[in-house]
Parts: structure tokens; sequence; C-alpha cells
């Protein structure tokens, strides 16, 4: 039986039994798998195993349907109207666009928060059937997008503004809600209108970063900077505000600055390695997702050079650059979720729910870093709404 059948079967289902939804899970993870380099041969080969066995369970269900009187049936009957008296479901899309600390904690945070308000107010909010991560692979989001329509979920939350633009594409004629979380620029990215009024089927949270705080932090810290690099991906609408606005700064100041941009992990490298042998006294990244990926592969580079990394996001600091700065983004995921029950709930409309920002005043510094730099960070106090110090790890704890 075809991905498309079994989707199409599963629609014509009175009752969502538990084995048919597994196995259109697993078709449609397979998909996605052999779609996705990323995936090893063992991986999948694994996975196809696992839809043979889910597609005997769906066929073991659906002949109990048929008149069996199989005790499985009645059970899931019974699961179904027990869950329709608990309360109403809905079905929550989340969208993660790839793997990093920042993104991770937003996710969590979601989550969290949506768990918290269903017990509060007596219903579900089903988003562990419909969680995706598209591993920053355009093809893969778009495909994710496609298939959160046809599940007809009741609302998608795009994490980062790659993904937020695939999903927004994506509602355009269905007009699913959509509620973007860590969106830098909502308006220049042209998902809203305005950040009061979005004007459409979408809102959200905005992680809009303080380029000037993060500046003023840089040359407190080194008042004879004469050379800055800025690294980041010029294809990334979050990377394009920030960005100017340093070199407005910078120009003010009269400071030489050069630029260097990557699109992948390795050209992120090669950037890095290029600002290096620039000798330059110190890096700006604004929140880049493509830059937060390489970090751990690359701060190395920095401090072996004594360049301090200055970075939009406290997940930067976490793997290795020197100082991240910006919002919480526990509380910029718990906002999101409260904006979708919102939505959901209350009956609030996205087009006129403004998209909420966050504080932006927190320095993030990796004291193992500042240690081998020998930066003297205590200058930040007073500066920002507060500092917080953290060792290079991979994911925060």
């Amino acid at each position: 039986m075809s991905g498309t059948a079994i989707i199409r079967f599963y629609y014509r289902l009175k009752h969502k039994l538990e084995a048919v939804f597994y196995c259109w899970k697993i078709v449609k993870a397979l998909s996605l798998m052999n779609n996705n380099k990323s995936y090893k041969k063992e991986e999948v080969v694994i996975m196809k195993k696992k839809m043979m066995a889910a597609v005997l369970t769906m066929a073991m269900a659906v002949a109990a349907m048929a008149g069996c009187g199989s005790n499985s049936a009645s059970n899931d009957a019974a699961t179904t109207e027990k869950a329709a008296a608990d309360g109403k479901v809905y079905k929550v899309g989340i969208v993660q666009y790839v793997d990093d600390a920042s993104l991770n904690q937003i996710e969590k945070a979601v989550e969290a928060e949506l768990d918290a308000k269903a017990k509060e107010l007596g219903v579900t909010f089903d988003y562990k059937d419909y969680t995706y991560n598209g591993q920053a692979d355009s093809s893969t989001l778009n495909q994710i997008a496609t298939d959160l329509v046809a599940e007809d979920v009741d609302v998608i939350i795009p994490i980062a503004t790659p993904t937020a633009m695939i999903m927004q594409a994506a509602t355009e004629e269905n007009q699913i809600p959509v509620v973007f979380s860590a969106v830098s620029d909502p308006v220049t990215a042209g998902l809203v209108e305005s950040m009061d009024k979005p004007g459409s089927n979408i809102t959200g949270t905005s992680d809009a970063l303080n380029t000037e705080a993060v500046m003023d932090l840089m040359f407190a810290a080194n008042k004879d900077i004469k050379k800055v690099g800025l690294l980041y991906n010029k294809s990334q609408d979050s990377s394009t505000v920030p960005i100017q606005d340093a070199k407005d700064y910078l120009d003010k100041k009269g400071v030489e600055y050069v630029e260097k941009t990557g699109t992948t992990n390795d050209e992120i490298s090669l950037a890095a390695d290029a600002l290096v042998a620039a000798g330059v006294d110190a890096v700006f990244t604004p929140t880049d997702n493509t830059v937060m990926t390489a970090e751990l592969a690359i701060y190395e580079k920095f401090v072996e050079a004594g360049i301090p990394h200055y970075a939009g996001a406290d997940s930067f600091a976490l793997n290795g650059a020197f100082c991240g700065f910006g919002v919480n983004y526990v509380d910029l995921g718990t906002a999101t979720a409260d904006i979708v029950v919102d939505i959901l709930v209350n009956g609030k409309d996205p087009a006129t729910t403004a998209v909420q920002t966050m504080s932006n005043g927190i320095a993030t510094v990796n004291t193992d870093v500042a240690s081998q730099l020998g930066i003297d960070y205590s200058v930040f106090d007073g500066m920002c709404e507060k500092v917080v110090e953290i060792q290079t790890a991979e994911e925060f704890e």
C-alpha cells in the first residue's frame, strides 16, 4: 500500500485507529528519510522494517473493524470516546528549522507550556504526532508543510525565519493559523504587514536583536579595536538588518570592518579562517542559524587567534563564542505557546494579534573562553539586564 493510499484511507476512517495512524507516520518518516541525505543507510533499513510491521498491524485493525469482533477494535473505540469526553483535541504542528541549542530550547518551552495549558483548560494539544525538524533543508521543510496541511492541523508553529516563510507560503490558501517563534525581523522577511497588525493568518514572537548594545559591549571590553569581522549567512533574512546596523555603528566610530559569509558549515569555517587571516580584533554575528550550527567547529579558531566572538544568542556562547547577547529563549517559547492557546481556545485572530518581542538585554559569557582570551567581562555590569556565565557545551541542560 502506498503512502498516498494510506493517507486517503486514514481520512476516510471515522475514528483514528492507533494502528493506522502509526503506519501512516512511518510511511511519512521513511519518505522524509529517503529525501534527506543526512540519514544513514542503516537507519533507512530499520525504518523500512518498522513500516512493514506497522502495515501488518494496520491490516489486523482493519479486519477487526470489518466484523471480527476483536477486543482491539472495541478498546480503540472506547479510547477515542474517552478522549472526546475529556475535552477538545487540537492538532498542533511544530516545525524546527535545524538542531541548535537556542531553537531546541524554544521547542521544549513551547511543548511544556502547551502541556501546562492543556491541563489547566481541560483540552488536549496533540503536538507529538506533528513535530518535525527540517534540518535546514528547504525541500524537507516544504514536504513537512505539505504533510501538515494534509493532516489538517489546527495551527503550525515554525521555529526560525526560513521555516516561518515556508509555512506561510503553504497556508496562504487554506489559512491555517501560523504562530512563528524566533523570527528576528518578520516585517523585512515579508511575513507580516506590521508588528502590531500582522494582517493575515500569521503572527508570533520575535527575537529581534539590539545590535548597538552588542557593539557597545564589544568596545567596552576593548576600546582599542581597529578592525571588526562580520560573519554571517547573507541569504538569511534574520541577518540583513543587524549586519547593516553593525556597519552603521562602525562607520560612525571610524572602525574598519571585514565581511565574510557562507551558506554551509564548510563555507562558514573558511570564512572564519579568512577573518583570522585578515587580523580582525573581534567578530560579530547576528542571530544567524547557519553560523550557530557551525559554532562548535569554529570557536577554537578564534580563541587560538585571540579574537572574541560576539553573537546574537546565548547558544553561541554555549557552543564556544565569547559572548552571546539577546533574549531568553525559554521565555520566547512560552510566549509563543500562549499565543497559540489564545488563537485555538479563545478564538483570537492572528491578523490582529500583535507580534510579541521579548526583553533583549541578557549577556551570556563563556567563562572558559573569557579566561583563555584574558577578557575582564565585569565591565558588562550595568550595561545590560544581566550577565549569565556559562561553559562550553553542545546543549543546555
